[in-house]
């Protein structure tokens, strides 16, 4: 249990310093895109409802988000970019990266423990189990390389 609750406190600290960098940055990118020949887009009023909206109910977004892979860093550098106020996105920080920490101690843990122990007693089934799981990963990211390449029905009928 000792294990669990350090790498979850790593695990925190990390996804505290990571998110809320991320917030920071997309903090700094709308102040500066607020003071460049952006700044009249930025200003309209679709642009202000939009950025109230996400200010207002944003939080529950952010917070979910540590649970997806991919989302979250975009989740919290659009907070920042909407300048979401810091006491909705620091609970929603909270309470999302410690629900992220713990599922990555557990499971990332559990997950490392049963390889290890998988190795121990049959290292010909772990190594196989390895390579399963690396063709895998290969093979669904071929997959979408070659369906993001391919072009849509609208690009092919525009080019005859």
């Amino acid at each position: 249990m000792d294990k669990i609750a350090l790498t979850a406190g790593t695990l925190y600290v990390i996804v505290l310093l990571r998110a809320g960098g991320t917030f920071a940055v997309g903090r700094l990118a709308a102040a500066g895109a607020r003071r460049s020949r952006f700044a009249d887009r930025i200003s309209s009023a679709r642009f202000q409802r939009v950025e109230r909206a996400i200010q207002r109910w944003g939080a529950p977004v952010v917070a979910v988000s540590f649970l997806t892979v991919g989302f979250q860093t975009a989740a919290n550098f659009l907070a920042g970019s909407m300048r979401m106020p810091l006491p909705r996105y620091l609970p929603a920080l909270f309470v999302g990266g410690a629900a992220w920490a713990l599922l990555y101690a557990t499971v990332g843990l559990g997950a490392l423990e049963v390889l290890g122990r998988l190795f121990t007693d049959r290292p010909a089934l772990g190594a196989a189990v390895v390579a399963a799981l690396a063709l895998g990963l290969c093979g669904l990211t071929v997959h979408r390389r070659r369906r993001a390449a391919r072009p849509t029905d609208e690009t092919a009928a525009g080019e005859s």
